[in-house]
């Protein structure tokens, strides 16, 4: 979210066979340097390719890593898949997105939920025993281009809406599956996070559309996003509640600037309201002016971190967390990025790029909402897990949860109507959170955790997921709800 930020304060100021008689996508597999690459396209995804590699064993040497790119004619998006320390031949897929728009999935790699964690000063990396790779296959996934490794070739336009970017995306897991055919039937799960609440809901309702006339269909199962930004006319508002009115933290504004900010919502409510009528740079773009303006420049200074309100930003630190200025020198390293084959062209690599996020705000695409298409996939049998740490401001718990209780699907008066559980963790036994559940919706909230709970809460985190992911996971629900009996 740190693009979003500063754009906004910048405006202010084996079903998928290779053989050739089962090849409904036609897949390709051209020559190329031994060296380097093998390229793979296909007849049915014209302008689409993957050149890979799998030889690298930096980051977790145990399991196999395929990594490369997705080219698209002029447009260069990085991958980097890490199988399951389990059981990869049964394990589930998950792709993961960071957010922004702009910030690259290498630091949900490196910083959060990957096989490592960067060292300090970025000369090395270290083991990361609460992976999400621990029972399920891992993808990365560095999009759209522009962002982290991915990048694009002079004069190129690129894609700076989200369901643009969704449409690619979508074409490169027709193309990886298809090269993968012993994953491509595997359980497919997509989790982001901040600006995953547009990216995950979209590229998750591209995949659903496409499976209903695709001969070879992902098997999407379950989608989770972690403080999501999904719909900003219901979240809005409470950055007053949530930075005035704290049950738990210390309150974050003055009272002159709560004042303030509760005299803006109702005109920015106005405003995103007309936006999302008629989805115009022309209505969004003031929006996210005037809305952004109305929250952020007061929260700057007050020093504190965006992300987690329990601390001060800390200064010289990329998104004030001192361990991305390591991911960032470790992604520098020539002996790093030759092993992953990153090419020149892509840059210095930098966690986010504000030339993407601010593309992505002038097309008015922050304050679109995406609850219409999370609501589609829950009632069409998608699971979903909404998740958020309690110390976040940028996308805080109280946003996110007046979100869940917003959505317009068939199960919102049984969501509605459910118990709030304790969730506890199953190691120490202690409270690790709160959680609702109805049908195929989850909410949880889990405590002493900022914008990304993996960072704060690794374990209890691995829990979640592991948990959420696994067929164990509605008797664990009718656990919870017999013990509030």
């Amino acid at each position: 979210m740190r693009v979003l930020l500063a754009t906004v304060l910048s405006l202010v100021g084996a079903a998928w066979g290779l053989a050739v008689q089962q090849q409904p996508i036609n897949l390709i597999n051209e020559p190329a340097d031994l060296s380097a690459w093998s390229v793979v396209s296909s007849q049915d995804l014209p302008g689409y390719s993957i050149r890979l590699k799998e030889s690298s064993r930096l980051c977790d040497p145990d399991v196999k890593q395929i990594h490369g790119y997705l080219d698209i004619e002029n447009r260069h998006l990085f991958f980097w898949f890490f199988e399951s320390r389990s059981s990869p031949a049964t394990d589930p897929v998950t792709l993961w997105l960071n957010g922004g728009p702009g910030c690259s999935s290498m630091l949900g790699l490196l910083m959060e939920l990957g096989p490592c964690r960067v060292a300090e000063a970025g000369n090395t990396t270290d083991i990361n025993p609460h992976s999400w790779n621990t029972q399920s296959n891992v993808l990365f996934l560095d999009q759209p281009a522009g962002v982290g490794l991915s990048y694009y070739d002079n004069g190129t336009k690129i894609p700076h809406t989200t369901p643009t970017a969704a449409a690619d995306v979508l074409a490169f897991l027709k193309l990886f599956f298809g090269q993968y055919g012993e994953y491509s039937e595997l359980p497919f799960h997509i989790f982001g996070e901040s600006y995953g609440g547009h990216y995950v809901p979209a590229i998750a309702h591209a995949i659903w559309k496409d499976n209903a006339v695709a001969e070879r269909k992902i098997p999407l199962t379950s989608i989770g996003i972690g403080n999501g930004l999904t719909d900003s006319a219901v979240q809005f508002e409470h950055y007053h509640t949530y930075g005035c009115k704290n049950p738990k933290y210390k309150n974050v504004f003055s009272q002159k600037t709560c004042d303030d900010l509760a005299h803006k919502i109702p005109t920015c409510k106005e405003l995103i309201d007309t936006c999302q009528q008629w989805r115009t740079p022309f209505t969004c773009v003031p929006a996210s002016v005037y809305c952004n303006e109305a929250v952020m420049k007061p929260f700057q200074e007050t020093g504190l971190n965006v992300y987690d309100i329990r601390r001060k930003c800390e200064s010289g630190s990329d998104l004030c967390y001192p361990i991305i200025n390591d991911v960032q020198a470790y992604l520098n390293t020539p002996e790093v990025r030759a092993q992953l084959g990153v090419s020149d062209q892509a840059g210095k690599f930098q966690t986010c790029s504000n030339n993407v996020g601010r593309q992505f705000s002038v097309t008015g695409d922050l304050e679109i909402s995406f609850g219409p298409q999370l609501a589609e996939l829950l009632d069409n049998g998608i699971k979903a897990l909404i998740y958020v740490g309690d110390a976040d401001f940028i996308c805080n718990w109280m946003g996110v949860r007046a979100l869940t209780l917003a959505l317009e699907w068939s199960g919102s008066k049984g969501f509605n109507r459910a118990k709030d559980l304790h969730w506890l963790s199953s190691q120490t036994g202690k409270l690790v959170g709160d959680f609702r559940t109805y049908k195929t919706l989850t909410y949880l909230r889990v405590n002493n955790a900022g914008h990304m709970v993996p960072y704060d809460q690794p374990s209890n985190s691995l829990e979640m997921f592991n948990l959420f992911i696994s067929p164990d996971y509605d008797s664990f629900v009718a656990s919870a709800l017999a013990g509030a009996q």
